[in-house]
């Protein structure tokens, strides 16, 4: 299911949740964790783990960009800026697991864009299925598919 996109006051909300069969502490491990994040998401590795610590951001030629957590509550919350963007992880416990709610508030849509939600969206799946024991085969097919269908739901979107 790909995120609901909505125009705001700012720009837009892209919001991605999944029901996860898993507890929040394991989930969270998932987010703050380096050897666990390294799975699903190489580039990035928690560096600082605090309010207005940092996640560096590899950008592969040898630099980093260091991200700001915005806010952190243990279990519950991670909001660090991507960009001129913010990324923010929520979690909720449930009976039979818990729901991961990953909210990525965009100032501005750019070519860029359907790029990081077609991202997002496959690195969810990635961690969903990590958590569960599995491993994913072919993460830049999915993105391919999830990357047109993002460009087609950007396009039906008014632009600020």
């Amino acid at each position: 299911m790909l995120a609901v996109i909505q125009q705001t006051k700012e720009g837009y909300t892209a919001r991605f949740e999944r029901q996860l069969k898993h507890s929040a502490e394991k989930v969270w491990a998932s987010l703050t964790e380096n050897e666990k994040l390294a799975k699903w998401f190489s580039e990035l590795s928690v560096d600082d783990l605090r309010e207005g610590g940092f996640i560096k951001f590899d950008m592969g030629d040898g630099t980093f960009e260091e991200l700001e957590i915005l806010e952190l509550k243990p279990l519950s919350v991670l909001e660090y800026k991507w960009g001129e963007d913010r990324v923010r992880f929520e979690l909720y416990p449930e009976q039979e697991g818990c729901r991961l709610v990953l909210i990525e508030t965009i100032l501005k849509l750019t070519p860029h864009t359907p790029r990081d939600l077609a991202g997002w969206d496959v690195c969810l799946e990635v961690v969903e299925v990590l958590l569960d024991g599995g491993s994913v085969e072919d993460r830049k097919a999915r993105w391919e598919i999830k990357y047109e269908q993002y460009v087609k739901a950007i396009e039906a979107l008014p632009q600020v």
